[in-house]
């Protein structure tokens, strides 16, 4: 029985030996490749865009984040943040993207209207109505949205009490110059 362990010990030493680079991966395993160098990044403005449509804003909102480490705080980042943080219910933080956003460029329709998404949610109603005034102007009336929005402003302001008929009526966010999402 001896002579047993000895010869297992004799024949493992010389597979072991057989072997040609120890215990180490080789190029040719089974391990999964790396990172191809030569990939295509994507967008992550349009990655976050897409989020958005699914309904994943905590996943947009760090995709726009990324967009605006790559691209810098511009009038697309800025509004992108503003409205993924209002979809989240920060209002306040979005409120102030959206702000600096119309600072920045105040021909931008889309911040515009977000802007009065968010004052709409937040009870200022006469401030918001204004907003989507501007947005309005600034959109040449181009956009049905805006303009629902903006109407729907205005009969708010003119009627501040409560209406049974007002209850599931829904502002618009607007992404672009077609891209709307219902808030």
């Amino acid at each position: 029985m001896r002579w047993h362990r000895t010869v297992l010990v004799a024949a493992l030493t010389a597979l072991a030996a057989c072997t040609s680079g120890g215990f180490g991966a080789s190029p040719d395993g089974i391990y999964a490749p790396g990172v191809a160098p030569r990939g295509a990044e994507v967008d992550p403005m349009v990655v976050g865009h897409r989020l958005m449509e699914a309904n994943e804003f905590e996943l947009a909102l760090e995709a726009y984040t990324r967009a605006a480490g790559q691209q810098g705080l511009n009038v697309d980042t800025l509004s992108a943040l503003g409205s993924a943080n209002l979809r989240l219910g920060r209002l306040g933080q979005a409120e102030t993207l959206l702000r600096r956003a119309v600072e920045e460029d105040p021909t931008f329709a889309a911040a515009w209207n977000n802007l009065g998404v968010i004052l709409m949610e937040r009870g200022k109603t006469a401030e918001a109505a204004e907003t989507f005034r501007r947005a309005f102007a600034t959109d040449n009336g181009n956009s049905d949205e805006i303009r629902a929005n903006l109407a729907l402003a205005l009969a708010k302001l003119e009627n501040p009490g409560y209406l049974p008929s007002q209850e599931n009526e829904q502002f618009q966010l607007v992404y672009g110059n077609d891209d709307v999402e219902p808030l």
